[in-house]
């Protein structure tokens, strides 16, 4: 069954996943206030004016920043080095949220494409 909601989504990570996108959620939410959450491809997401512009996931190794546009990890390549990706997922320890610098700059990223009309390049 998918999730309805964020917190019922997060209801079934087990910790310390739970906690560390938990701190992810509120980091999020501090950057874009008047983002609603949803569940996009059955993940945790955050939407405004009609787009998606963020989102995380649990998996079993690792977690994932999701900026559901497969430009902006290649636009911010050198912010991060050091960090696991693919195309259209940004890779983090299950117990080390991301900085609230780098995720400034991500949601920064996708708004700017956002804004542009540039929705999943």
């Amino acid at each position: 069954m998918k999730p309805r909601g964020i917190d019922e989504y997060l209801a079934t990570v087990d910790e310390p996943k739970r906690k560390t996108l938990e701190k992810l959620r509120q980091t999020i939410r501090g950057i874009i206030p008047g983002a609603e959450e949803c569940i996009s491809y059955g993940m945790p997401a955050f939407r405004l004016d009609g787009k998606v512009i963020a989102g995380f996931a649990a998996f079993k190794n690792h977690l994932a920043y999701l900026p559901h546009s497969g430009s902006v990890l290649r636009e911010l390549s050198d912010d991060l080095a050091g960090y696991e990706r693919t195309e259209g997922s940004l890779h983090f320890p299950i117990d080390q949220p991301l900085p609230k610098a780098l995720v400034k700059k991500l949601i920064a990223s996708r708004l700017n494409q956002a804004r542009k009309g540039a929705v999943n390049l």
